[in-house]
């Protein structure tokens, strides 16, 4: 099809100023992701979060990635409900499943 006025690709790549707002936004996206950590802290039925170094899993991984890089957990609660939800505790920490993958970890009072 000619004659239509869309810009091409590489003209738009060309273009110094979309260029650098591109890379300014991905070095802003890199040190967001790197600055915000923080950790759920559950004691009984209260509910905090705050900054947090403690080292867990991230929400994705599989069960065998968590074991390979944490060892194996204190306890394996069975799983429960549909999706099937379980859970493992470890020293600082209890990790929650959906089937084989991490939803969420949470440290827990008195940790780190």
């Amino acid at each position: 099809m000619t004659g239509t006025n869309k810009p091409s690709v590489r003209a738009i790549t060309r273009n110094p100023a979309v260029t650098l707002a591109a890379a300014l936004a991905a070095a802003m996206l890199a040190l967001l992701a790197l600055s915000a950590r923080a950790e759920t802290i559950a004691d009984g039925d209260q509910v905090t979060v705050r900054a947090s170094d403690i080292a867990r899993p991230a929400r994705g991984m599989t069960m065998h990635a968590v074991e390979a890089k944490f060892g194996a957990p204190q306890d394996r609660h069975p799983a429960v409900g549909e999706p099937p939800i379980s859970r493992w505790d470890y020293p600082g920490f209890s990790v929650f499943f959906e089937k084989d993958r991490v939803i969420h970890a949470v440290v827990v009072p008195g940790a780190g």
